[in-house]
């Protein structure tokens, strides 16, 4: 309400009083008026330029506001804002999307006529907002009627019975959002204390019948300790001399700080060792669940086969049937877990038995890409950069304490060698890869090269002689290629190509007629060579370039990458063709651009590692056993230095022993032996 008792609608557009349309578009685009942006999207680029008609378009809103009786020239009066009250009611209540509509709304509210909507939605509203708007000024309300009429006063009246309600429903809705998040923790709370109930279950029932299992050694063993003794008795007369007795005292005191070690070696590792162990239960326990559903289909079947089965159950006793779930229960977990933890406990430490040094080691080519050992584990060669194939006799350097030790053979070659391997049946026969692309095959015995073979068109990365048939060899190069030569006719007899590099190659020991191999593509390839247009089983997991692959037996296969791990897959598990879950993955050595050498035995895994340290790995757990790490001795100094540039790059076991051979990246080479 205005000072000359007027009520007057402004938008905010009309904040100049210019008497000018140009002066008026400036600074009208300057506050950004909801009118002028409706304008700004349906013009023209080419339009924008034009003044924007502020004058006409409030002499319009005027109008609106403007009373009949003002209309046909009679001075302003209080019913006359009465009636701007009603217009300014009617807007508030009804909003619309455009001028156009708004043009229309406005022009029909002069003869009283209101929308449908705002009839049917708001019915008190239109009421009171056509009693605002009578045409004949005398009817209008009052200013003191309108303030004490329903409508201004109900909303004041219910105002705290509705905000009340509010209150009541927000403390409503807030508690059953509570409600809601407690019982969903309860929910989780109740499925973890039933697994945690079968978790209990289940290691009750194991510790039975590790119990039992126990008691019957036990039993056993004081039997043969009972026979033994009344031997001793008898053989010697009742005396017990006093060496015997320390003996006995030192066997105690042994057996104690061993269990010591272990013990504590044991909790230090307690929750991996818990996590294996519950994946081992589990994955045997459905296994023996999806093994007991086509049992009981067939027993279902043999039960409803009527009057026959019923002959058959009287003629013949009725056979007991085996629970898999229950027998898996029963100790069937106990042996291959045990012996994993005991091999896992077995050593303490990785020892060095000798130190290798060479005559070249300054040599800044030293690298060393392979080391192998022949068939007998009596003499081991290495082979890098440097070009050269050296056999050394392993015994020797581990008895003798020279300054230098010298190969017993050295074989040279033209390029880089990249791989050797020896073949298991002729024992001074062995295989070299180089830089070229070149597969070489050589008489150690005589120093002599026996046959080259030159298709690969680029370097070769590794080479295999299979144990089974030691005729054939097989290839994997940078270009992409897996080949299959005869060793005796030196000519390649299979081609198995692949879309990326590849960067090694291993037959099973106990078949010459499957092999598999790592690729860049991140994957592990097992072949039937039988049927080399398609993979048996592909193996995916690792996020980068598989770069050794190793089989520890012939269902059982140990992969390397340089995404610092290293993945067990089993072979049996991947009949759909694709394996995407290995058994498990090592970690805790570091590789992610290097070939550090890999190699398996008897269950155990050995692998080098950019912080030039030796890992070694059990197939039955994911984390080290043992670790050693190559000191780094200045040559003109001899004082210990911190090189990180060094990295171990060759690993070997020495057979099925618990020796080992590694070499690191300056021809470092050393003789381990876990204790």
């Amino acid at each position: 309400m205005s000072s000359f008792n007027h009520v007057s609608f402004i938008e905010s557009a009309s904040c100049s009083d210019s008497g000018s349309d140009e002066e008026i578009t400036t600074k009208s685009r300057e506050v950004g008026s909801s009118s002028l942006s409706e304008r700004r999207s349906n013009r023209s680029e080419g339009a924008e330029k034009q003044p924007f008609p502020m004058k006409q378009i409030l002499a319009m809103e005027m109008s609106w506001y403007t009373s009949p009786e003002e209309d046909s020239g009679s001075p302003s009066t209080c019913a006359s804002d009465v009636y701007r009250l009603g217009v300014l009611l009617f807007e508030l209540f009804c909003p619309v999307s455009s001028r156009e509509e708004k043009s229309r709304t406005m022009s029909s509210l002069r003869h009283r006529v209101l929308p449908p909507q705002i009839l049917l939605s708001c019915p008190k509203e239109a009421s009171f907002c056509l009693w605002l708007l009578h045409p004949e000024p005398s009817y209008r309300p009052t200013m003191s009627e309108l303030l004490q009429s329903e409508f201004i006063n109900e909303p004041r009246e219910n105002l705290e019975e509705r905000e009340a309600a509010m209150e009541l429903k927000d403390g409503i809705e807030e508690q059953e959002l509570l409600l809601e998040f407690l019982f969903l923790i309860q929910q989780r709370k109740q499925e973890a204390a039933d697994k945690l109930r079968d978790t209990i279950s289940l290691l009750s029932s194991d510790i039975d019948q590790v119990v039992k299992r126990q008691l019957v050694l036990q039993q056993k063993g004081s039997d043969i300790r009972s026979y033994l003794a009344s031997r001793k008795r008898i053989r010697q007369g009742f005396e017990t001399t006093a060496a015997e007795e320390e003996n006995d005292d030192n066997t105690i005191d042994d057996t104690l700080e061993s269990t010591l070690l272990e013990s504590s070696r044991l909790m230090r590792n307690i929750k991996k060792l818990e996590s294996v162990y519950f994946a081992t239960r589990y994955r045997q326990i459905k296994a023996a669940a999806a093994a007991e559903k086509p049992m009981a289909r067939y027993y279902s079947a043999l039960s409803s086969s009527g009057r026959s089965s019923e002959r058959s159950s009287v003629s013949s006793p009725a056979q007991p049937t085996k629970d898999p779930i229950n027998e898996s229960r029963q100790g069937g977990w106990i042996d291959p877990f045990l012996e994993g933890l005991c091999k896992y406990l077995s050593f303490s430490k990785l020892q060095v038995k000798a130190d290798l040094k060479q005559g070249d080691l300054l040599n800044s080519s030293n690298l060393v890409c392979a080391i192998g050992f022949d068939r007998d584990g009596e003499f081991f060669a290495t082979a890098g950069v440097n070009k050269k194939i050296k056999i050394f006799e392993c015994e020797s350097i581990i008895k003798d304490g020279r300054d230098i030790h010298y190969p017993v053979v050295e074989l040279a070659s033209r390029s880089k060698l990249s791989g050797i391997c020896w073949n298991s049946y002729i024992k001074s026969q062995i295989a070299s890869s180089n830089f070229e692309g070149v597969v070489q095959v050589w008489d150690v015995a005589r120093s002599q090269l026996v046959t080259e073979m030159k298709e690969h068109e680029k370097r070769v990365w590794s080479i295999d002689i299979s144990s089974a048939d030691p005729t054939l060899l097989a290839s994997g190069s940078d270009d992409g290629s897996l080949k299959l030569w005869s060793i005796n006719q030196g000519v390649c007899i299979g081609t198995i190509k692949t879309k990326a590099n590849i960067c090694c190659v291993q037959f099973p020991s106990d078949s010459g007629r499957s092999l598999a191999f790592g690729s860049a593509d991140h994957k592990v390839y097992y072949y039937d060579l039988r049927n080399p247009k398609l993979p048996l089983c592909t193996m995916v997991g690792h996020n980068k370039t598989v770069s050794y692959v190793r089989f520890l037996d012939s269902s059982t296969l140990v992969s390397s990458s340089t995404d610092n791990t290293l993945k067990l897959w089993d072979l049996s598990m991947s009949n759909s063709g694709v394996n995407e879950t290995p058994l498990h993955s090592f970690m805790g050595h570091t590789n992610v651009k290097n070939f550090v050498g890999l190699s398996a035995s008897d269950g155990y895994i050995a692998t080098g590692s950019e912080t030039n340290e030796v890992f070694v790995y059990h197939k039955a757990f994911p984390m080290p056993v043992l670790s050693y790490k190559f000191k780094t001795i200045d040559p003109v100094s001899d004082l210990e230095v911190d090189d990180a540039s060094q990295f171990i790059s060759s690993v070997c076991w020495r057979g099925q022993s618990s020796t080992l051979v590694a070499a690191n990246s300056t021809g470092n080479i050393k003789i381990l032996e876990m204790v």
